[in-house]
């Protein structure tokens, strides 16, 4: 048998988008805990069952498998930030959460999509992780469209409808594309002595088709990827859109790969695109990203990045 790479595999998994869930319970000493996950499935209506995975080596193993039960909560598309506070070490994850405990004890987070709050059904060792079935003691909802996660990034469904929608509505659109290869971006000459990312108007057809000839033009091995950030430019009546894009070996008939180092910030003409990617590279250093939404009036970029 052909040995596989770990890696490849886990970029294979990330293919497949997900929703974003933090799994919450109370260590031994009654203080809450939880960690970020999207191995979460529905198992059964009858009985009302679940699951999610947890890996061997967690801190919070113990906690996990010994205790009572655990709650699910489901994010929703504004919850980037507390999806980042659970997935990264902290002495105090739920210090300045909005929280309570659920009907059978576990916590549960506020302005979720959806929260289950369970009792530990079962354990079932598999590989390096642990798989937690937990019986659906209580459960709520609400109409707040839920984070998803693909690729190692987060979608943020309903910001994306929202900016495609402008085009129907007559405004211009223009397309660019983050292309990574590696720890570097393609970057162009914007015309004005700077550099730029790739873009191309978008015409009547559409947005997917238009970033399809964008990338086509560069000379790459690069597939379409998920909506980066979302800007107004209201100097030039417009509104951009970015795909982050990856991109195989060789290359660019168009620029160059460039690492985004301060003085290759400083040729960025555009302050909202060096805004950009300005958290572009804060984004990659922690390993999410998130959708950028923004404005840029007269060379003052407004705006902050969604779920930042």
């Amino acid at each position: 048998m052909t040995a596989i790479d770990p890696r490849a595999l886990r970029d294979a998994f990330g293919a497949f988008m997900t929703g974003v869930t933090v799994v919450t319970t109370h260590d031994g000493t009654g203080n809450p805990l939880g960690f970020t996950a999207n191995s979460f499935t529905s198992v059964s209506l009858d009985p009302p069952l679940l699951l999610v995975c947890l890996a061997n080596s967690s801190r919070n193993y113990q906690a996990f498998t010994q205790g009572r039960g655990f709650a699910v909560n489901i994010l929703a598309e504004d919850q980037k930030d507390i999806s980042n506070t659970f997935a990264r070490p902290s002495e105090d994850r739920f210090r300045d959460l909005h929280w309570w405990p659920g009907p059978h004890g576990a916590p549960v987070i506020g302005d979720v999509s959806a929260w289950f709050d369970c009792a530990l059904h079962q354990i079932i060792e598999a590989g390096d992780h642990v798989i937690l079935l937990g019986r659906v003691e209580a459960f709520d909802t609400s109409p707040a469209s839920g984070l998803g996660y693909a690729r190692g990034a987060y979608v943020r469904p309903q910001v994306e409808t929202k900016a495609l929608d402008r085009i129907e509505a007559g405004v211009e659109v223009r397309v660019s594309a983050l292309i990574r290869q590696g720890e570097r971006v393609l970057l162009v000459n914007d015309r004005e002595g700077g550099l730029t990312l790739p873009e191309i108007k978008v015409g009547a057809e559409g947005v997917s088709a238009a970033l399809a000839r964008l990338l086509a033009a560069t000379g790459l091995n690069a597939q379409p990827g998920f909506l980066y950030a979302v800007y107004e430019d209201t100097a030039r009546s417009c509104q951009h859109i970015t795909f982050h894009c990856d991109a195989e070996g060789g290359a660019p008939a168009l620029g160059a790969f460039t690492e985004l180092v301060p003085s290759t910030l400083m040729d960025l003409t555009d302050p909202a695109t060096c805004q950009m990617l300005k958290r572009f590279v804060e984004e990659a250093r922690i390993g999410s990203f998130g959708v950028y939404y923004g404005n840029q009036t007269s060379g003052e970029v407004r705006g902050v990045f969604a779920g930042s």
